[in-house]
């Protein structure tokens, strides 16, 4: 038999059960970590693990892997996997970048944005502001994240870059944890919905100055109260 025989056909769709094990595993467990399930600087233990997934060793490592490439774990050394904290220095890194990132993909958006980029808008704002936001105990209401997740990728659907977008929704999904840091613990009564569609109408205006104006105010919004609550690297 050719050694070529024993290679998965490129044709076929199905992939090897153990890969999609780690591929099912590596979302259930990126979600826990960005919805704070499993919390910020949390041991990671295989046995824990094992039974909270339901899968052998290999695909929680492989899984793992995948995790502590995007930066929501950490390996160290001869103490295992646990869940990245969430810091000061890094809030600032991710604000930073991200502050940059989205007010350039938007103003391409605004430049390049045709009539069904702005339904796209349109449609995945009032499904943000029509949602239910918070939980009974003070959470943030997973669908209305994942509705909040859609409109700032609408936004960015515009721009016509594959990269960008994909670079922002990294970032979106880096500041989850601190957004819902603020959420709970410092939301108050801010206007959630009125914030966005601030955005939106300035957007779809096509208002070049006004929108990265807004946008920038919105991804500093967590910043400085944050920052009193997160902790420095050091402590």
């Amino acid at each position: 038999m050719s050694a070529f025989a024993l290679l998965p056909s490129a044709a076929d769709p199905t992939p090897p059960v153990g890969r999609t094990l780690a591929a099912k595993v590596f979302r259930q467990m990126r979600a826990d970590i960005l919805e704070c399930r499993l919390q910020p600087g949390s041991k990671l233990r295989f046995d824990e693990l094992r039974a909270r997934y339901l899968v052998a060793v290999s695909p929680l490592r492989e899984a793992l892997t995948r995790l502590s490439e995007e930066g929501l774990v950490t390996l160290e050394e001869h103490r295992g996997f646990k869940v990245s904290p969430v810091t000061r220095q890094k809030l600032l890194e991710i604000i930073s970048t991200r502050r940059e990132v989205d007010a350039l993909t938007v103003r391409l958006s605004m430049e390049r944005g045709d009539a069904a980029w702005e339904a796209r808008v349109r449609a995945s704002f009032a499904a943000l502001a029509t949602g239910p936001i918070d939980t009974d105990d003070g959470e943030m209401d997973t669908e209305w994240e994942r509705s909040h997740a859609a409109f700032h990728a609408a936004l960015h659907a515009g721009a016509g870059s594959m990269w960008l977008e994909r670079l922002c929704a990294l970032l979106f999904d880096q500041t989850t944890r601190y957004r819902r840091l603020w959420f709970k613990h410092l939301r108050g009564d801010f206007d959630v919905v009125g914030e966005h569609r601030e955005i939106m109408d300035a957007v779809l205006a096509r208002d070049v100055l006004a929108a990265t104006y807004l946008m920038r105010r919105h991804t500093e919004l967590l910043v400085n109260p944050l920052l009193d609550l997160v902790p420095s690297a050091n402590e």
